[in-house]
């Protein structure tokens, strides 16, 4: 996965259990890393024609479903400690192009841009795990970590807390009657819990590019089954190794270029009073809006209407994405949204 500053850890390692406060900052950090990578993987998401690139698009689309589910179990795990995910505020979201939050990996700027097979060798940097199975392991950088050694130092650091730290009863919550594979986060082991599911469905394990055995791969094998252009599939009978058993052999996935809007990268500014300029703000009023339903949904409000509220926001960020990016109802004017805070509409 994505690489990060070791300094984000700093006040979770050492000889000493980590104050409650560093682990609290390490979750909202944690937060904001997962919803980071969100706009850019829509953003090559919605540039593709789905009856082009239907098999592209269904393996974006699953990964960023399970980053929904990343963010989810972050914020369950920093509200069970008593503390609150911030979502509503500008800053929350990063600035493209630009880093991740935290991250420091050598020379990866991350766009917003359209598919291509460019912008999936971002996308396999982003959820790169420390040891590929495919790859050789990168040359250790000392101030550097993967996120899933980031997420290995809070686990590590709620252990050292103890059952003692979580707020009773469980507080704000978002179980999986709302998100499929959500835990209720309560003690140490069901924090634990949640933190591994995003390890493994990030990274694999180091044994198998799978989730957990017999579950779906990681994210990183989904987008590399692009770059090889097949999908992965398990060889019978095969060898000891980690990669005697699974090759890239399967039902072809072939980028088709034909099917990928010629939009911009990395788009706007849009003057004022244009078309362009009225989709993107209609755009970003409601990803906005979106952001302010889920803080209440993570700080109190985990009920049926709140969510059923994000899904209708994020249905209609969908078409407004695809529509400016397909260039309805004008053909000639393809544009693709900007993804930024705006909690006024100017358009209106």
């Amino acid at each position: 996965m994505i690489r990060v500053q070791r300094s984000l850890t700093a006040g979770l390692t050492g000889p000493r259990a980590a104050p409650k406060t560093a682990v609290l900052q390490a979750l909202q950090w944690a937060v904001e890393l997962e919803h980071a990578t969100i706009a850019p993987y829509l953003y090559g998401l919605y540039s593709l024609d789905r009856s082009k690139n239907t098999m592209i698009a269904a393996i974006i689309e699953s990964v960023v479903v399970e980053e929904m589910l990343h963010m989810t179990l972050a914020s369950n795990v920093l509200n069970a400690l008593g503390g609150s995910p911030v979502i509503d505020k500008p800053d929350f979201i990063p600035t493209y192009p630009g880093p991740l939050p935290g991250c420091v990996q050598s020379g990866l700027t991350v766009h917003l841009a359209p598919f291509s097979m460019e912008q999936l060798e971002t996308f396999l940097q982003i959820e790169e795990p420390q040891r590929p199975l495919d790859f050789k392991t990168a040359a250790a950088v000392d101030d550097e970590m993967t996120i899933g050694e980031f997420y290995t130092a809070i686990s590590q650091a709620i252990g050292a807390l103890g059952d003692g730290a979580f707020v009773a009863p469980p507080s704000n919550q978002v179980g999986p009657d709302l998100m499929g594979g959500s835990v209720v986060v309560t003690d140490v082991a069901s924090a634990q819990q949640a933190i591994q599911i995003i390890i493994d469905q990030g990274e694999g394990t180091a044994t198998s590019p799978l989730e957990v055995e017999g579950q779906g791969y990681a994210h990183y094998y989904r987008f590399m089954q692009i770059k090889k252009g097949h999908m992965l599939v398990p060889i019978p009978n095969g060898g000891p190794n980690p990669e005697d058993k699974y090759t890239y052999a399967g039902a072809p996935v072939v980028l088709d270029k034909s099917g990928v809007y010629a939009v911009a990268t990395d788009p706007g500014p849009y003057a004022p009073g244009t078309v362009h300029a009225f989709a993107n703000d209609n755009f970003n009023y409601t990803y906005t809006n979106l952001l302010r339903v889920l803080h209440a949904l993570f700080n109190g409000e985990a009920n049926q209407a709140q969510f059923n509220t994000a899904i209708g926001l994020m249905m209609s960020l969908k078409g407004q994405a695809k529509a400016m990016m397909a260039g309805i109802p004008d053909p000639g004017a393809l544009t693709g949204p900007t993804f930024q805070y705006q909690p006024v509409n100017p358009s209106v």
